[in-house]
């Protein structure tokens, strides 16, 4: 049976975006996409490769007459974020995804759409298997892992891809064209525990925090959204404080790229307690909700009572790791003074959960400037050091410093201007794009990211705009047809 997003124009984008929502590809898990690109390479009769680690890249000749074009490689990431509705019964290793119209967008039924990064995907695939196109030499470069690590972009081998021009399909505003982006680092910080044996006269709780609306913790940290990890552990402070809650067991949050927009904690309270805990919860519930009714309204805090646990965390653990976490910095740092509206510096407490007898907290830090980013990881080692955790920063990736004289950047603004009436806007972005990786290992590219208009990626509410999928093609095929010709040796 067909879906109505199959029939939406361009077909030629849409129609293989469809094909991409039905393979499921959560990140470090694409095993099965990274196959059907292979596959898709070969039945066009196309040189495909597939590296070590996953990477698949698709060669193109030109067309004829675009013979003396510099070579372009258009890169997307195979991957995508795997997050769910609460209610939502989804196994993001085996269902499909379900995409839908909606008005002027294309959404998923409860779960991300994968449009980050699906529809870059799915252009350059249409490029791939046009017969009308004109363009010079071209390469799909399709990276994996981009989510959870960049593990594509970190083990891109030199020398084999020949092209001079990488256009990244992975930005989320049309008719903006991005040339630098922020570079990052994980930062881990682990509290291992001891068990002991609740106590007696004590009350079990399950405590939930659900409803916040999430979101990509680089392009939506400045939202001012709720923090899962943030909440509940103000919560359970307030408890250790008020009601000598002891606490067994917690998560939140579950992608270190991603706002946090969920979490429970597993506590008990002396039995005495009961009553005064029962009428403080609401009270708590309802400061936290007015201070964020305007960007939360959905935000619940609840608890009820479950079984005895088998363990407690032991209190000093307990009281320690409560303290570093209350106190780690979250969410913008700094703005930018060289580009107004943009975010410099910031960090998410992407996680917060106990496995085994440890306590693991995850964090993304990001910046654009690396001394600035060093220096957070200073500030926030500091922190869990002087709390007695286990410190262990990872992953760092570099930024993408801006080449505001980029030739092919002047081409863009020329083909958008002629095509649209405007000139495109000029940006640098919060977030972790791979051209900062990508070209350290390819120093001699022209790099710009761009991409149709996709609305809270990472999270449930992920939406692409229709009508910007149809210009963002547009500006592609447009691209291509213009892109320089080689010096003449």
């Amino acid at each position: 049976m067909s879906n109505p997003v199959q029939n939406l124009e361009p077909k030629a984008v849409w129609q293989h975006f469809y094909s991409l929502t039905q393979i499921p590809r959560p990140s470090k898990k694409e095993g099965r996409i990274i196959e059907f690109m292979k596959n898709f390479g070969h039945s066009l009769g196309l040189e495909t490769i597939v590296d070590e680690v996953g990477n698949v890249m698709i060669r193109k000749p030109a067309t004829p007459g675009m013979e003396n074009r510099k070579g372009v490689i258009l890169q997307a990431h195979l991957d995508m974020v795997p997050q769910k509705n609460s209610d939502k019964v989804h196994d993001f290793e085996k269902d499909p995804i379900e995409p839908q119209i909606d008005g002027e967008w294309v959404k998923a039924n409860g779960t991300t759409l994968g449009a980050d990064n699906g529809m870059g995907v799915a252009a350059i695939m249409a490029v791939l298997a046009a017969k009308e196109i004109e363009h010079g030499p071209v390469e799909g470069l399709f990276t994996i892992d981009e989510e959870s690590g960049m593990t594509g972009a970190f083990n891109l081998q030199p020398n084999i891809l020949k092209g001079d021009i990488l256009l990244n399909l992975d930005s989320e505003d049309e008719g903006e064209l991005y040339i630098g982006c922020a570079g990052g680092v994980d930062g881990n910080f682990e509290f291992p525990f001891k068990k002991v044996a609740p106590e007696q006269g004590t009350i079990a709780y399950k405590i939930n925090i659900s409803g916040l609306k999430g979101g990509h913790s680089g392009l939506d940290i400045a939202l001012g959204r709720g923090n899962s990890c943030k909440i509940l552990t103000r919560l359970l402070w307030h408890g250790v404080h008020k009601h000598q809650l002891r606490l067994s067991s917690l998560e939140a949050g579950n992608m270190r790229n991603a706002i946090p927009r969920e979490g429970y904690a597993i506590v008990t309270i002396p039995e005495k307690e009961k009553a005064n805990f029962e009428k403080c919860l609401p009270d708590f519930a309802a400061t936290i909700k007015a201070e964020l009714s305007v960007t939360e309204p959905g935000l619940q805090i609840t608890a009820a009572p479950v079984a005895m646990p088998d363990f407690l965390m032991d209190e000093d653990t307990q009281n320690r790791m409560l303290r570093a976490v209350y106190g780690c910095p979250n969410g913008v740092i700094r703005m930018s003074d060289a580009m107004e509206g943009l975010v410099e510096t910031s960090t998410n407490l992407s996680i917060v959960r106990t496995e085994g007898e440890t306590v693991k907290v995850i964090c993304l830090l990001r910046s654009s400037v690396n001394s600035a980013k060093k220096d957070l990881t200073v500030m926030m080692g500091s922190i869990f050091e002087l709390a007695g955790a286990k410190v262990e920063f990872e992953g760092e990736y570099p930024g993408w410093k801006p080449n505001p004289d980029s030739a092919i950047l002047k081409t863009m603004q020329q083909v958008y201007n002629n095509r649209f009436g405007k000139i495109p806007e000029i940006k640098a972005i919060h977030a972790g794009l791979e051209c900062g990786l990508l070209g350290a290992v390819y120093p001699n590219w022209d790099m710009i990211s761009f991409g149709p208009t996709i609305r809270y990626p990472h999270s449930p509410d992920e939406k692409v705009n229709i009508a910007s999928v149809d210009k963002f093609w547009i500006y592609l095929k447009e691209t291509l047809k213009n892109v320089p010709a080689n010096p003449v040796a």
